[in-house]
């Protein structure tokens, strides 16, 4: 015969569970622009009556896994960290990758192979002094100036968090490769193909060799926009050739396990990672495809998946313009990139880039980004948080690497996005994209909860 008493302590531990998962009150953290309130932590209210709008969360219909949200780490990003003190630089890395409960808990960096348009002038890991020179065994292979500074800003982000993933983008081959022997524009000449699968698979070792394994690696940042300095065009047919006949075989032959991404571009021409994926010789070799949002609407990246459902989409790049107006961006980037690429199949939400200076130096010239706002604006050991960052921060901060979307119900005025993290927690972010205050509702089985936000706020409620 059953114990008694056992069976009527077990009767209270369910019906104790029962009203804990019904009455909980979730964890909610706000920003408001209007009310000056800036990603703070908010009394959540746990019990609702009837609304008219409810958000209905369904744990049991899954989408995507998550990989992270962040931001690319320049070669101008981890100069202004060196140039802080000891105590201010370890303050601001821990705030922004470390696990404490003042952190918003970055778990992604996208870098660039060689220079990007944010360094202080153009180079790649291969320059030659002679401008007629070629090197295509490669022998003069240097991870050169980065060493000086993004290496080792990345060695003490690495120490906070060991586990972050790093997606690496490159901007330009050496000019000795190129058509038009430039850092800017021109075409990646077939005859160096072989070299520079070569190359790319040398970067990956040698960030291997001072202890930075490179997740993903994108083929070319905006391979249709050759206007930045450095840049290069590259069309979705060489794309697809270089990856086929070259960069896969040379990633197989070397053991490297780094994922092949492509495209790495605007919105607006789905049509070129469609074109790459079609390739039968390159698919093989090929994780998935990337987007930024210059141009074109987000939905477009639900037409990649369409097509090929069995790669991932990452959302890698978008910048905000300085001075910056906190209001206008926040609501813009919450909406699109926040909420709208993981619903349309991005595992990735990255913005452009971690941190500026007052002057926004360092850049390139002829091409240069001028007016890039960093997510954070350092000043010698002073700190000013941007719009990226308070964007960022509602979902850095929860969501955690391999998290799965969830269903959430998408209302008219209520753009949102759910997640359950590997530990079994829910996450709702909702933006209040309409000119009035509203109420909603909450509800996942028996649990339910009141919600409200202010014109062009954003929530992260947390369950």
């Amino acid at each position: 015969m059953k114990n008694p008493s056992l069976i009527f302590l077990s009767f209270l531990f369910l019906f104790f569970s029962f009203c804990t998962s019904k009455n909980q009150t979730p964890e909610f953290w706000l920003t408001d622009p209007k009310a000056s309130v800036l990603f703070e932590p908010q009394e959540a209210i746990p019990e609702s009556g009837e609304s008219s709008k409810t958000i209905q969360i369904n744990r049991d219909s899954t989408y995507q896994s998550m990989d992270g949200f962040g931001y690319t780490l320049s070669q101008g990003s981890a100069q202004h960290l060196l140039q802080m003190s000891d105590s201010a630089r370890a303050s601001i890395l821990e705030e922004l990758f470390g696990n404490g409960k003042n952190s918003i808990r970055i778990n992604y960096l996208r870098l660039s192979v060689a220079a990007s348009d944010l360094n202080e002038f153009p180079f790649s890991y291969n320059d030659l002094q002679d401008s007629l020179a070629v090197d295509p065994e490669l022998e003069n292979f240097s991870l050169s100036h980065d060493t000086l500074d993004v290496v080792p800003v990345l060695k003490m982000i690495l120490e906070i968090n060991p586990d972050i993933k790093l997606m690496a983008s490159p901007w330009s081959p050496p000019k000795w490769m190129k058509d038009n022997k430039d850092t800017r524009g021109g075409s990646l000449l077939e005859e160096f193909e072989p070299s520079y699968a070569h190359y790319l698979v040398k970067y990956i070792q040698a960030m291997e060799a001072e202890g930075i394994s490179i997740d993903a690696l994108t083929i070319q940042n905006e391979p249709l926009h050759p206007g930045n300095n450095p840049s290069l065009m590259m069309l979705p047919e060489q794309q697809a050739r270089f990856i086929g006949k070259h960069l896969g075989p040379a990633f197989e032959d070397a053991g490297i396990q780094t994922k092949i991404v492509v495209y790495d571009h605007n919105a607006d021409r789905p049509d070129y990672p469609i074109t790459v994926l079609s390739d039968s010789l390159a698919n093989q070799y090929i994780d998935g495809a990337a987007f930024h949002l210059y141009g074109g609407e987000i939905e477009a990246l639900s037409k990649v998946h369409q097509a090929f459902p069995d790669k991932n989409l990452y959302f890698t790049e978008q910048w905000v313009g300085a001075p910056g107006n906190l209001e206008e961006d926040i609501h813009w980037h919450v909406k699109h990139l926040l909420i709208g690429a993981p619903r349309n199949w991005a595992k990735t939400v990255l913005e452009w880039n971690l941190s500026s200076n007052p002057e926004l130096t360092p850049h390139t010239d002829r091409g240069g980004c001028s007016r890039c706002l960093g997510a954070v604006t350092i000043d010698g050991d002073q700190v000013t948080r941007n719009p990226a960052y308070y964007t960022i921060a509602h979902a850095s901060k929860f969501v955690d690497d391999g998290s799965l979307r969830i269903d959430s119900t998408p209302i008219e005025g209520l753009p949102n996005v759910a997640y359950l993290t590997p530990k079994g927690k829910k996450v709702l972010i909702v933006l209040n994209d309409g000119d009035e205050p509203i109420d909603f509702q909450v509800q996942e089985n028996e649990t339910k909860f009141k919600g409200s936000l202010n014109p062009g706020a954003v929530g992260t409620w947390v369950w």
